[in-house]
């Protein structure tokens, strides 16, 4: 170990540290680059969107779309805020029914966009023609940047949803729900 431009043992460990160090950095800012921006992991809690989801399923939740306004109809999302949310309960995980400039109107137990009977296979089949509303959100046009969302749970008291709270503020939108992959038996993409 002499010196004048000899590497020593001890610069060489030293070399070595920082160099992993590197790596771990970089590899821990792509880490929450994806989380942030991209995807991330959720995991289902409650039963307001049984029967396509279960209380404990994960899923996996693309970033992507809400942010550049690509949901459409039918899109699970999960919504991180709204007024009266309860931080246990967060993220929400509902069905998107209308988006901007639509007219949505509940009644007779039957849900309308623009006019015409949404055709809801995905429904608790036990809730079809028990659909509460308040009234305050039972007819409305979805306003720019918001939209309606549902439960498919739609059982008295099972879905905390836009019936409840009216539109969702797309900046409150989370990501949009892709690909079960717990439970094993039930893995798969999301319609």
């Amino acid at each position: 170990m002499s010196r004048g431009g000899i590497i020593t043992k001890t610069n060489q460990y030293i070399r070595e540290a920082l160099d992993w160090a590197g790596h771990i950095i970089i590899a821990v800012l792509i880490g929450l680059f994806i989380v942030t921006f991209v995807a991330q992991i959720t995991i289902v809690n409650g039963s307001s969107m049984e029967t396509t989801l279960h209380d404990g399923d994960r899923l996996i939740i693309e970033k992507i779309s809400p942010r550049f306004g690509w949901l459409k109809r039918g899109d699970i999302v999960t919504i991180n805020d709204y007024p009266g949310l309860d931080s246990d309960r967060k993220p929400l995980i509902k069905r998107v029914i209308g988006l901007e400039g639509d007219k949505v109107e509940i009644r007779d137990g039957k849900v309308y966009v623009n006019g015409e009977v949404l055709e809801e296979d995905y429904i608790n089949v036990d809730a079809q023609g028990t659909l509460q509303v308040n009234v305050k959100y039972s007819e409305l046009s979805v306003p720019d940047g918001h939209i309606y969302v549902l439960g498919d749970n739609r059982l008295p008291g099972q879905s905390k949803d836009s019936r409840t709270f009216g539109t969702i503020d797309i900046k409150n939108v989370g990501g949009k729900a892709i690909f079960r992959f717990f439970p094993f038996t039930d893995i798969g993409t999301l319609k």
